[in-house]
């Protein structure tokens, strides 16, 4: 069963049966590092705190929608070592880092659950991740991708569907070189997805003979990018780099397109989702990107199967990357168990290095798998171009040109930074 939360449609939700946030909850503190232990209970119990209000509030929800999904799958396959599911929701809100680490610090000592999930915000997972490793927790972040979380500073207990920011940049980097020119001008959000996606690319861009004219960052929530807009213009770069998310990427690229920009430049950038692009107007969809998991997979064991349970979930809409995202996130939690045929952390935990998910699972060509001795999934990328309409289907609005293997471009485990320790 769900708890706290109705089935939502792509873009309802009942809030108030999530936003149940608990006074005691600002009160109590952290413990100190420990591995927990299972519990005799009735349910196991999943938390996911992640956003549902805010800039990231669609991604939120299309991620809540696949992890609600996963545990009705789960249960009705008899649930995780025998016991029925429970799915506990939060509201991090999109950039609020405290409210996720009291969020995340209530799940875990009052609501007593067994697996934590979330961030979609860089920030808020870095910060959640920290209060999981003290309390020893397995946590699963669906779609925080700043490269620290599975790079410097990883975790034992913390496991990244998602990809990392220099997976995807590394995926795009070529081929926007090759086919629009070399000098590239950033948006960039001013928080860690941002910086690190920025700093990626332009690490990739460089191993290709590409330059940096100019960036700016651009604080989360910004609704007017005029000014930023004047300033790429007047450096006359061969590609716009846009790094936002959300509703700032839908009011960044309607705007640079108000402004005839994308006749005078290519506009592009690495993470794109499915949710900005049907939040666009259609002559607004435009560019180059990355998607890390795109619902049009013709032949791909799965994939239609998966499609058409969420369209009876969701009023008729497709998955989306951000779908994928929670349902893999809540099954890698049931593996981990079932694995392991036991909730202690860090057994689960062992079970998960080297894992690969199962074909239902990973829906991709090539499958996925968590890497091991970094706790990080390496699946495919998808790389191609938005459309401005759906040919068959009017939520079909992005062409693939490549599939892009994950081990091609997740570089080696040194280099990742990871120096992963385990409890004695």
């Amino acid at each position: 069963m769900t708890r706290n939360a109705k089935t939502p449609g792509f873009v309802g939700i009942d809030r108030r049966s999530l936003l149940k946030v608990a006074a005691a909850a600002g009160v109590v503190q952290v413990a100190s590092p420990f591995v927990r232990t299972a519990r005799a209970a009735d349910t196991v119990k999943i938390g996911l705190d992640n956003p549902l209000t805010g800039t990231y509030a669609a991604l939120g929800k299309n991620e809540l929608i696949g992890a609600q999904l996963a545990v009705e799958e789960i249960n009705a396959k008899g649930g995780i070592l025998g016991r029925q599911v429970e799915l506990l929701v939060e509201d991090s809100t999109s950039g609020d880092a405290g409210a996720a680490v009291q969020k995340a610090t209530k799940l875990i000592e009052r609501d007593q659950v067994n697996f934590l999930v979330g961030n979609i915000n860089s920030a808020l997972a870095q910060a959640m991740a920290q209060v999981a490793a003290q309390h020893g927790v397995l946590h699963v972040i669906p779609g925080g991708h700043t490269d620290a979380i599975t790079g410097e500073n990883c975790h034992w207990n913390v496991f990244r569907v998602c990809n990392t920011t220099a997976m995807e940049t590394s995926a795009v980097a070529g081929s926007l070189i090759k086919a629009y020119g070399k000098k590239f001008y950033y948006l960039t959000p001013d928080y860690a997805f941002g910086h690190t996606l920025q700093s990626t690319m332009e690490k990739s861009a460089a191993a290709l003979g590409g330059s940096k004219l100019g960036a700016d960052l651009t604080p989360l929530g910004t609704t007017d990018y005029s000014g930023y807009l004047i300033k790429a213009q007047a450096a006359n770069p061969d590609v716009i780099i846009f790094f936002q998310a959300g509703n700032d990427a839908v009011n960044a690229l309607k705007q640079a397109v108000q402004f005839g920009l994308h006749k005078k430049f290519h506009l592009a950038g690495a993470q794109q989702e499915l949710e900005v692009l049907l939040g666009l107007p259609p002559e607004a969809r435009v560019g180059t990107w990355v998607f890390e998991w795109y619902w049009n997979q013709p032949g791909v064991a799965g994939v239609a199967e998966f499609v058409d349970k969420i369209r009876r979930k969701s009023g008729g809409h497709v998955p989306t990357a951000r779908t994928w995202f929670g349902y893999a996130s809540a099954w890698t939690c049931a593996l981990a168990a079932e694995g392991a045929k036991s909730l202690d952390p860090v057994k689960m935990a062992k079970v998960l290095q080297g894992f690969a998910l199962p074909p239902e699972i990973a829906l991709m060509p090539n499958g996925a798998a968590f890497r091991a001795g970094q706790n990080q999934l390496i699946p495919d990328l998808f790389v191609g171009n938005a459309a401005e309409k759906g040919e068959k289907d009017p939520e079909d609005l992005f062409r693939v040109t490549e599939v892009v293997k994950g081990a091609n471009v997740a570089g080696t485990l040194e280099e990742t930074g990871c120096k992963m320790t385990w409890p004695t």
